[in-house]
């Protein structure tokens, strides 16, 4: 077994865990009210647009997901929260420096033994979501559990949806298919960026994503028998339909979303092992981004 297929099988587990620690409650968690970003690169900034998206549809203030190296400095928050594993990526760092004392930060990281550790007013350590692997799969959907835990959106129905995405079959036909679109309303779009990210990392997949409702405004171009759509959430009514008459393999997200995109991992996983390729080994990644100029 490979490290990231060990880190996929153990989801359950660390959702679990991170649901438990969110409802001790912890000063690095916003208020009700707080403007709040959040900041994140590749994986982590798609776990924060969807973390945003459900804070603020939720009633709980403004909240805006950003990639770390495009923060808008000019505009005002109560709260900046950074994610990320490593605890040292560069933009991540260099953000939360130029943050200091003017707006309050917190990080939610893997790693207690890192600089994030101080360059943040209130940290999380997610140590138990920890991974080896450069492929991120266990410790972004812990970091969002926590988060949607602290909003109330958590139940152990969600960790039951992860444990049958983890025994069930794949969808027949997929792991052929050589193209794959990942599709989100709401939090979802950022579940299906990430997802879209998982099959490029791990399988060097031909993948896109969108919200569902633009896939009708040109990306449905691309759908054939060769494609495979999957929706990440409830689909707009008629998609499926849509997507069935191209002769394109369409995946309806039956079970909570997070937990989709644990069926996802697998197909990640299951498509690198079909072109001979090692998912712990991902071409041109490393663990994490650090930029020696820097």
């Amino acid at each position: 077994m490979t490290h990231v297929e060990a880190e996929i099988a153990d989801q359950p587990q660390c959702w679990a865990r991170a649901a438990a620690l969110a409802a001790a409650g912890h000063p690095a968690l916003p208020g009700a009210g707080e403007r709040v970003a959040v900041v994140g690169c590749g994986t982590s900034y798609f776990m924060g647009q969807a973390y945003a998206a459900l804070r603020e549809t939720g009633g709980q203030g403004v909240t805006d997901a950003f990639a770390a190296s495009e923060f808008p400095t000019g505009r005002s928050y109560d709260r900046v929260i950074a994610l990320t594993r490593s605890g040292t990526t560069t933009e991540v760092l260099e953000l939360l420096d130029g943050l200091r004392g003017k707006v309050r930060t917190s990080a939610i990281t893997a790693d207690p033994n890192t600089p994030v550790m101080s360059a943040a007013d209130d940290v999380v350590v997610l140590d138990f979501a920890d991974e080896r692997s450069v492929v991120q799969t266990r410790f972004a959907t812990t970091a969002l559990t926590f988060l949607r835990a602290h909003l109330g959106l958590h139940t152990e129905a969600v960790e039951e949806d992860a444990r049958r995405a983890l025994a069930e079959p794949l969808p027949a036909g997929l792991v052929e298919c050589g193209q794959f679109t990942f599709l989100g309303r709401g939090w979802t779009v950022g579940l299906a960026n990430e997802a879209a990210l998982k099959m490029r990392e791990a399988a060097l997949a031909w993948t896109e994503s969108y919200p569902a409702m633009e896939y009708r405004h040109g990306p449905i171009s691309i759908a054939a028998p060769s494609t495979a759509t999957w929706m990440l959430g409830d689909a707009p009514v008629g998609l499926a339909e849509q997507v069935d008459s191209t002769g394109a393999h369409w995946i309806e997200g039956r079970l909570d979303p997070l937990a989709e995109l644990v069926r996802v991992h697998r197909l990640a996983v299951a498509v690198a092992a079909a072109r001979g390729l090692d998912p712990d080994q991902p071409r041109n990644l490393t663990r994490s981004v650090i930029l020696a100029d820097a």
